[in-house]
This record gives structure tokens, C-alpha cells and sequence, in this order.
């Protein structure tokens, strides 16, 4: 998979991005990654990438100039497929379920707020797609952008070695991953739940499914709304 990032502040990438998961993904080739600075596509001699916003107001604007040249450019080199996505605080939640659709693309373009956001015409004549992380607000989209490549690229087939890793766990199914343990079977006079021993696979199974329903319920009744509402209505 392919994966640029447009940003003001590439050193912000540095480490995350060479570590765990992702590095593997990217010795594997699995993962195509390049930040590149946005002032690359700049042609003053003070490497302008915003402005005032029209109308007045606090802040500055990103410039829609550079933002399209640049998008452009890497479709021109990188294949014309290649999904922009903005992250920002106007875009839909990014959730489990989005991962796993943008995991299934060739390539995304991630382009990254800063500023007071993005001149209007980039959202609706260059973008794709918006993503939002949270209900917060951030210094810039960088943090936003390392997020999204890290939960895709832990989806891609390989990054995690056994694919059933990223199958089984928070969210995949809606509900929160069910409590884990392991050795010693007793810690401080707290046990390992009886059940987890016993051998009994389609005990443990059910089990496992209890706990995340009940986990999910009381910790994001939020979640666990959404999933009462999407279950079938039975038949009286």
C-alpha cells in the first residue's frame, strides 16, 4: 500500500513511524510511506503556504495553491487512485470500520490541517474524504495522520504476521475486546478466572463474548446503543 502525507512539520514523523508494526510493514514492503513537506510545492522565496482568511478573523489560511499542485504531483508519479483524505475536525469519525475500508486501497494521499484549516475550495474540489479523530482540538493534523497509518497498516495482510491478531479484538465487532490474562494463574491472591483454564474451548468462547457485552455496556454505552439499535427486531 502507498501513503503520502502533506505536512508543515515532517520532523514530527520521525520516530513513530520507524518502529514496531509499522517499520516491519515498511522493511516487508508492505507499506509505502513518504512525508513530504508541503513548502516543497511553494514558489516565493518565503515558501508561503497560507494567508489571512477573507471576511476577517483571527488565524491564517492554508492556500489551496500548493495543496493541489502537490496532490497532483504525487498522482502523476504515484498512480492518478491514490485517495485524498483531509484530517480535520469537520470529517466523519475515523472508527475500526474506516481503517479496514481504507486498508483495502492502493494508496491514500493524507493531507494535514494546520492553521484555521483549509481554504473551503480544497475541501470540495480536491478532497476525497475528512477524517476527525475526536472531539478535540490538536496543534495540527499531524497527530491525526500518524493515527490513521498506524490503525491501517496493522490491517494490512502480513504487518501483523498472524492475521488474526487485528480480527478478534476492540471494535473489530463492534463491541470491546473481552479481559486477558496470563501467567501466573494467581497474582497477589487474585486468580486467573476458572473458566480461561479449564480447557473447555466453547466455554471460554462464550465466556469471552459475556465479557465483551458486558464490558462494552458499561464502559461505551455509546457503542453498545448503536449495537441494540442494529440487531434484527424478533419476530412475535
Amino acid at each position: 500500500m502507498k501513503i503520502d502525507v502533506l505536512t508543515l512539520f515532517p520532523a514530527m514523523f520521525a520516530g513513530p513511524l520507524d518502529e514496531s508494526i509499522i517499520r516491519r510493514a515498511r522493511d516487508a514492503g508492505l507499506l509505502d510511506l513518504r512525508i513530504h513537506n508541503l513548502r516543497e510545492w511553494t514558489h516565493d522565496r518565503h515558501r508561503t503556504v497560507d494567508d489571512t482568511p477573507y471576511g476577517g478573523g483571527p488565524g491564517m489560511v492554508l492556500k489551496p495553491e500548493p495543496l493541489f499542485e502537490a496532490v497532483e504531483a504525487l498522482r502523476a508519479e504515484r498512480g492518478s487512485d491514490l485517495r485524498v483524505i483531509l484530517t480535520g475536525p469537520a470529517g466523519r469519525p475515523f472508527t475500526q470500520a474506516v481503517a479496514r475500508e481504507l486498508s483495502g486501497l492502493s494508496g491514500l494521499i493524507l493531507i494535514c490541517g494546520s492553521y484555521e484549516g483549509y481554504d473551503e475550495r480544497v475541501r470540495e474540489h480536491l478532497a476525497d474524504d475528512e477524517l476527525s479523530i475526536g472531539d478535540y482540538v490538536l496543534t495540527n493534523g499531524n497527530l491525526p495522520a500518524l493515527v490513521i497509518v498506524d490503525a491501517v497498516t496493522r490491517l494490512l495482510p502480513g504487518a501483523l504476521g498472524d492475521d488474526a491478531s487485528s480480527v478478534d479484538e476492540s471494535f473489530s465487532h463492534g463491541l470491546l475486546e473481552y479481559p486477558q490474562y496470563t501467567r501466573p494463574a494467581e497474582f497477589r491472591g487474585w486468580p486467573v478466572p476458572p473458566v480461561l483454564q479449564s480447557g473447555n474451548h466453547a466455554a471460554i468462547e462464550r465466556w469471552r463474548r459475556a465479557q465483551a457485552v458486558r464490558r462494552t455496556a458499561l464502559r461505551r454505552p455509546d457503542l453498545w446503543e448503536q449495537l441494540r439499535w442494529a440487531r434484527p427486531a424478533k419476530n412475535d
